[in-house]
Order: structure tokens, then C-alpha cells, then sequence
């Protein structure tokens, strides 16, 4: 089979339930084979029990981490004010909740992860091309968030242990101690991702209010050094709103979206578990946007305050935080920072790769497998260059990221709601030579909308200090809107490459 649009009756092997939701028929085999294991096979029914708190609560824990508060920090750290910098990354958050809530949709309804949904658009085996580069990004983020955890160990125990901790002799121009926390953090996230998903959900279920109260907590600090909230909000912006800010404000936005791009396209991966579509949609609009908006709010008010108690904007809260005189004060901020960075470094860039490491070859790669290949490869990409400087964090990684991952999204939408209207054969997703092998197990339609999005989408974007190559000055202007271009292009791409197909389907019947 080769159709693209739905069939007219349902398939025998699934069934669908009054609310929507669609699991395999009782009685029907569960899919086998070399495209299935049991992390990959979808969430029965009586397990996609995940409420409205359950989701709001997760972006809660995700968004109140060190990675989100860098963000707005580091627009003040480039020019703007509190009012630019909130304004920037609201406006995102709004934008990218619209992907994320349209992919999110085959989660409680199908109850299958990400790389299973990137089957019906890209094929089965051509499924591994999102997989992968969703994956690599997920490693990245991992390192830099596990840089950042690492941090907070090294001051929290110099604090405690003495200079001696923080004075060590240098390795590779960090003290061996640093070294050292850095691996502490690491190995504490791989336990928790080995207790699986259920102790992700309880953890960030509590996880949530505690950075937040930490987050206010380091407001209150900072105003009371500044001497009031007054130099908070009155720190001027460098860029004016004229020109400059106009020409720093795409691709701060493209960043922005860029940073939940992730997200846009793996939420499948925690919908799936999602108790109904209300739950998902709810949970989702209450907990990114408003959450983000606000944990931004807060960043670039201590951000500002910095500004005016130190002279200069001081982006990285773990580094703001050490400048504390009082030990409880400290404790308690770094102890806020440890918690954050592993609510979203487990939740976001461990859960996902490991799904998508897992479709590689579904029979030699568990779950747990995927999860240790990307705390593997976080170390390797040198996250602690990534941070090292705000300018390449928000404008280069980000963009970048954002660019090719917007891309996939215009796909997985055009295909899942333009042209199969959210209808999918469950069976087929995990079997050869069904309606989803297209040639050989690749869609090439797909293959060619993303590489064409890519291309239009980063090929213009100077990626240092990333790597050492220069930009294609013809498309250098479309590379401020990185994530609109290839989200675009690839959309409709693929919708012309796949007409002629889906018209055949339709007269077929």
C-alpha cells in the first residue's frame, strides 16, 4: 500500500474510542517485527493518565531552568532593556505554542512518541533523518544544561568545603574540581532517566513551584543590593527602538522560538501519556507561555539589577549567585539552579533522544540505551564552549537549531493535518511494505522539503564559534528568520511533492 490520504473505513487493527483516542483493537496482535519495541509500541489506553497539572506542571519544571533565564539575561547582556527582552521572548513563546500544540495532538490520540509519528511523513526508515538531528540537538542542550548543573555543585560545595575546592589546579582551563562536578551531575541524571518516565512525572510535579520560589527569591536579593526595585527597571537599553533594536530583534526572536523548537516536534514523546486532548491543549497553553513569559520577567529584572549593583550585566545566574555574602542565601540559590537544570535536562533532552535513538534499530536499542548514547555525546560536543559566550549561545546555536528543526515541523504538520486530517493506521507505522514504506522504507519527498528548508533556513547564518565556515551571502537576509523560512518552505514543499501522490490515493478510493 502505498496511499497517502485516509482510508474511508478504519482499519480492523485499531479501535477508536468516543473520545477520540485510538488504540490497537483488543484481541488484535501488537505490532512486531524490526520497526518495534516496547518503548516504541504505542501507550495503551488505561496508561495515558498524564491530567492538565500533569502538563502544565512539566512546562513549569521546564521552563523555570538556568537555560531559560539565560535567555533573557543575555538579551540585556546584548543591549535590551527589561521591556525589549520580555516583549522578544513572550512573543515567541506565543508563536511556538501553536506547532507544539498541532504535533502534540497524535500523542493522546495515538498514543505514540515522535519518531513513530515522523513515520507517516518521512517513512520508516526515513523517520531516522528528524530522529537523528532532533536527537544530536537534544545532545547538545543536554551538555550545556549539564555544564551549567555542574556549576552549581562546584561553587555549592566550595561554599562548604572551602577555597581549596574552588582553587584547584586547572585542566583544560577549568579546575579539576570543576571537572569533577561536572561528572557528579551528569551520572545524577542517568539514574533518574533509568527509573523512567513515571518518576520524571512525580519529580517534576514538585520540582516546579520550588524554582519558582527560588526565582523570587533571587529577585528580593537582587532589589535589596540594588536598594529598591527602582534601578531595576530603570536600567536604559543600549539599542534604542529604533534601527538597532529592529536588526537585533529577528534573530533574537528566530533564538527565542529556536529554544522550544525542540519541544515543537518531540512533544508527542509526553502528550502520548496525556489522559485526553483537553488535558494536552490546557495543560500546554497554561504552562509555556504564561510560565516563560514570567521566569523572563524575573531573569531580566536580576539581570538589570546587576547591571546596576555590579556595572555589568551578569547573564549566568550560577555565576550572580556566587557573588553572595550569605551562605544560606547561596545555598539556596545554587540548590534552586541543581533542581531546575535536571526538571528540564531529564524532561527535555534525555526523554527524546532516547526515543530517537531507540528507532535507529528498535530491536538492539533500548530506551535506557539512548538515553546513555546522548549523556555520551552531550559531553563530546564541548558544551562548556557553547556557554562560554552569550553572542554564539542566542544567535548561533539557537539560530541554527532553530532553522533545521522548524524545518521538520513544516513537514510533520503539512502531513498529519493537510493531508491525512490527523487520521493514521497504527499497524502500518511498525510494518514493511505498509502504507508508510513509500520506496524502500523513505519518503523522498520529505528528504528533499527538508533539505531545501534547511538550506534557505541556515545556509545565510554565520555559524561561529560554532564552526569555521563562512555564510552564503545570497541568503544571508533570510537567516534572521530562520525557524519562519524553514517551517514555511518545507511546508509547502512538501504539500506540492506529495499532490500528485495524495490526488492517485484519492481516486483509488
Amino acid at each position: 500500500m502505498t496511499d497517502t490520504a485516509p482510508t474511508a473505513t478504519p482499519p480492523t487493527t485499531q479501535v477508536t474510542l468516543a473520545d477520540g483516542r485510538v488504540e490497537i483493537a483488543p484481541g488484535a496482535p501488537a505490532p512486531s517485527g524490526p520497526y518495534a519495541n516496547d518503548d516504541l509500541l504505542p501507550v495503551p489506553v488505561a496508561r495515558r493518565t498524564w491530567t492538565t497539572y500533569n502538563f502544565s506542571a512539566l512546562w513549569v519544571g521546564m521552563a523555570h531552568n538556568t537555560a531559560s533565564w539565560t535567555l533573557a539575561s543575555g538579551l540585556i547582556a546584548v543591549g535590551m532593556d527589561w521591556k525589549q527582552a520580555v516583549l522578544t521572548i513572550a512573543l515567541a513563546n506565543v508563536i511556538v505554542l501553536i506547532p507544539m500544540l498541532l504535533t502534540g495532538h497524535a500523542g493522546p490520540k495515538y498514543g505514540i512518541p515522535f519518531p513513530v509519528f515522523a513515520r507517516a511523513s518521512f517513512g520508516i526508515r526515513g523517520a531516522n533523518l528528524p530522529a537523528v538531528v532532533r536527537a544530536l540537538v537534544a545532545c547538545g542542550w543536554f551538555g550545556i544544561q549539564t555544564w551549567i548543573g555542574g556549576e552549581a555543585i562546584y561553587f555549592l560545595a566550595g561554599k562548604l568545603i572551602g577555597t581549596g575546592w574552588t582553587d584547584a589546579s586547572k585542566v583544560g582551563g577549568h579546575a579539576w574540581t570543576m571537572w569533577l562536578s561536572f561528572a557528579i551531575f551528569w551520572a545524577l541524571q542517568v539514574v533518574i532517566i533509568y527509573r523512567g518516565m513515571e518518576t520524571i512525572r512525580r519529580f517534576e510535579n514538585w520540582a516546579a513551584p520550588f524554582v519558582l520560589v527560588g526565582a523570587f527569591v533571587m529577585l528580593w536579593w537582587m532589589s535589596d543590593k540594588a536598594g529598591g526595585f527602582g534601578p531595576l527597571f530603570d536600567q536604559p537599553s543600549k539599542l534604542g527602538w529604533g534601527a538597532d533594536f529592529w536588526t537585533l530583534f529577528a534573530p533574537a526572536l528566530m533564538g527565542m522560538i529556536g529554544f522550544w523548537s525542540t519541544l515543537s516536534l518531540n512533544i508527542p514523546d509526553f502528550t502520548r501519556y496525556g489522559r485526553s486532548q483537553k488535558a494536552q491543549t490546557r495543560g500546554q497553553a497554561l504552562g509555556l507561555p504564561t510560565t516563560m513569559t514570567l521566569f523572563a520577567f524575573l531573569s531580566v529584572m536580576v539581570t538589570s539589577g546587576s547591571q546596576a549593583v555590579y556595572g555589568e550585566a551578569v547573564w549566568d545566574p550560577v555565576q550572580l549567585a556566587a557573588k553572595t555574602d550569605n551562605t544560606v542565601g547561596l545555598l539556596f540559590a545554587l540548590v534552586t539552579v541543581l533542581v531546575a537544570t535536571l526538571s528540564v535536562n531529564v524532561a527535555a533532552n534525555l526523554v527524546s533522544p532516547a526515543f530517537d535513538f531507540s528507532n535507529i534499530a528498535p530491536r538492539r536499542i533500548s530506551f535506557r540505551a539512548g538515553a546513555l548514547a546522548t549523556c555520551v555525546l552531550g559531553v563530546l560536543i564541548f558544551p562548556w564552549k557553547l556557554y562560554s559566550d552569550p553572542q554564539g549561545y542566542i544567535f548561533t546555536w539557537l539560530g541554527l537549531v532553530g532553522g533545521l528543526l522548524g524545518t521538520v515541523a513544516g513537514i510533520l504538520i503539512a502531513d498529519y493535518w493537510i493531508l491525512r486530517r490527523s487520521r493514521l493506521d497504527l499497524a502500518d507505522l511498525y510494518r514493511p511494505g505498509g502504507r508508510y514504506w513509500y520506496e524502500g522504507g523513505w519518503n523522498w519527498r520529505a528528504v528533499v522539503a527538508f533539505a531545501a528548508g534547511g538550506v534557505l533556513a541556515v545556509g545565510g547564518a554565520n555559524f561561529k564559534p560554532l564552526i569555521d565556515g563562512r555564510p552564503v551571502p545570497a541568503l544571508a537576509d533570510l537567516a534572521d528568520y530562520g525557524w519562519a523560512v524553514g517551517l514555511g518552505t518545507s511546508m509547502v514543499l512538501y504539500l506540492l511533492l506529495m499532490a500528485p501522490r495524495a490526488r492517485a490515493a484519492r481516486r483509488a478510493g
